[in-house]
Order: structure tokens, then C-alpha cells, then sequence
């Protein structure tokens, strides 16, 4: 398989378990190696008691796409630590996209950059996510991959 094949295998296997993203719209929009766009539509239901969208939302979708990114290797890989600056609110009806992009990745270590964007192109939020490889792959342990 080839590295863009990898990544996706990726990404639909690990969807398949990612019963958060899938109940909050969560999309994934593009995936390739150390690299996730995600999107999600902003609902009544995602704000807060100012009308806003809820940060916890914000970030659950720029951790998304830090997941994504991270897990494109078929190398199974969770969040040693994440941070969040909120630029801008989002507001309901908004379609927001993460994009998360791979900074460093060396040994069992990465640092990925995400940028939360909503549908006229303003930035929303920055966050900034470090991984740790742990023991598993994706593909050879999902049902029906490649």
C-alpha cells in the first residue's frame, strides 16, 4: 500500500470506533500522511448560554482533526498533551474545518498544528497537540481493511 492508501485505511478504520465525531457531524474531508481536514456544522445544540458555540465543540473538533493526523501511519498514536487559543466565536449555523498538520514526528513523539476555520475562511481557533505512539496498528486489526 502505498502512503496516501495507508492513511486512509487508516482513517476508516478509526472512524468506524469514533462514536463522538460520528454523533457530533464530525466529516473527515481529507486525509493523507501526517495531514487531516475534518468539518463540522455548528447546531443549536453546540451553544452556550452567550449563543455561541461552545469551546469544549472547538476543541473536540480540533482534537479530531490532531487524531486523524497523527494516526496515518498505522501506528496506533494518542494525545500526550493539547492546547487551545480561542481567536474568534462561532456562531450556530457556521460550517467550521480543522485542519491539522504535522510539525515533528521523531520516535515515539509528534507535534502537530491545527487550524479551526469556519466557512468564510476566519480563523476561529489554533491548537496545538503532542502525540505518543502506543502499542497497535489500524489496518491488520480492522475488519474488512485492505
Amino acid at each position: 500500500m502505498s502512503p496516501q492508501e495507508i492513511a486512509e485505511a487508516c482513517a476508516r478504520a478509526m472512524y468506524v470506533d469514533d462514536s463522538t465525531s460520528q454523533n457530533l457531524g464530525i466529516e473527515i474531508a481529507e486525509v493523507r500522511p501526517g495531514y487531516a481536514k475534518l468539518t463540522m456544522r455548528v447546531g443549536n445544540e453546540l451553544t452556550n448560554g452567550h449563543g455561541l458555540c461552545h469551546g469544549g465543540y472547538i476543541f473536540i473538533l480540533a482534537d479530531s482533526a490532531f487524531a486523524y493526523a497523527c494516526n496515518t501511519y498505522d501506528q496506533r498514536t494518542v494525545a500526550a498533551g493539547a492546547g487551545i487559543e480561542f481567536i474568534a466565536p462561532a456562531h450556530a449555523g457556521d460550517t467550521l474545518e480543522a485542519v491539522g498538520e504535522e510539525r515533528l514526528r521523531a520516535g515515539r513523539r509528534g507535534v502537530y498544528d491545527i487550524r479551526v476555520t469556519n466557512q468564510n475562511g476566519e480563523l476561529v481557533a489554533l491548537f496545538r497537540g503532542r502525540s505518543a505512539t502506543i502499542k497497535g496498528t489500524f489496518i491488520d486489526s480492522a475488519v474488512g481493511a485492505p
